[in-house]
């Protein structure tokens, strides 16, 4: 995709998302201007902008609004991220059964996140009716499709035998998938595999990998996990992932500050 930035000057998604990390601002203002002229990838990422106050002031009300005309302009991402805000209360009111109603719009039209969103919400009945076989389902599907948080929950229900036979190899490629596909609960997965396996090594650089990726819950949870496990250096590594939970406390504070 193109979007004009200035009369003599366009620039492209690379190009655009370059942009957002060096200078948000004039990033913002191109795919505000992009939005409004109509381009439609725009809309919808003008929409994760707002939502996330990159570049322009945060409004999640605002950022329904552009998934809703992205949405309506057959945007898959768009729906996708109507379903999000639905889900979780982002600029409108929480609703997870018209979440479930996006995110299967966006599965039909062909998006893995789709599949993969619609998948949590069949695995914990919020918005549908609780289906484990129907949620494995959406998973493998976008696991296929290359989804690499898919990749992982595949890989779950396969090691655990949830609605389907134990195949503990099949988990284990799963998991060694989803980890290359850059998923931190992958990575975390796959180390455990490696490390029950007795490649410690292995499973120390994974481990590293989810340590830098991970979101905050992620680490608390971790954290705990690797109190406990039978290996002295992967439970050392304990104490940089509950370094890494301070450090992002910290930062939050002064985020809010």
């Amino acid at each position: 995709m193109t979007f004009s930035l200035l009369r003599e000057e366009t620039v492209d998604g690379d190009q655009l998302s370059a942009m957002l990390v060096q200078n948000p601002v004039r990033a913002a203002q191109a795919i505000l201007s992009a939005a409004k002229a109509n381009f439609v990838d725009a809309q919808a990422l003008l929409g994760q902008i707002l939502l996330d106050g990159n570049g322009i002031e945060r409004d999640p009300e605002l950022a329904v609004t552009w998934f809703q005309i992205a949405t309506r302009n057959g945007h898959a991402m768009a729906q996708n991220m109507l379903g999000r805000c639905h889900e979780h209360g982002w600029g409108c009111c929480a609703s997870p059964l018209k979440a479930a109603a996006y995110y299967q719009a966006a599965a039909d039209a062909g998006l893995d996140w789709g599949l993969y969103n619609l998948g949590n919400l069949l695995a914990t009945g919020r918005g549908v009716t609780q289906d484990q076989q129907r949620a494995l389902a959406c998973y493998r599907q976008a696991a296929e499709w290359g989804h690499a948080k898919s990749m992982n929950l595949v890989g779950r229900y396969l090691e655990e035998g949830c609605v389907c036979p134990v195949d503990l190899p099949a988990a284990h490629e799963w998991y060694r998938c989803s980890a290359e596909g850059g998923d931190f609960r992958g990575q975390f997965s796959h180390a455990a595999i490696l490390a029950d396996n007795g490649k410690v090594d292995e499973a120390l650089h994974w481990l590293s990998i989810a340590l830098e990726n991970g979101n905050l819950n992620f680490l608390r949870v971790s954290s705990t996990t690797l109190s406990g496990a039978a290996h002295s250096e992967i439970r050392a590594l304990a104490v940089k992932y509950r370094e890494r939970i301070t450090a992002r406390k910290n930062s939050l504070k002064y985020i809010i500050k």
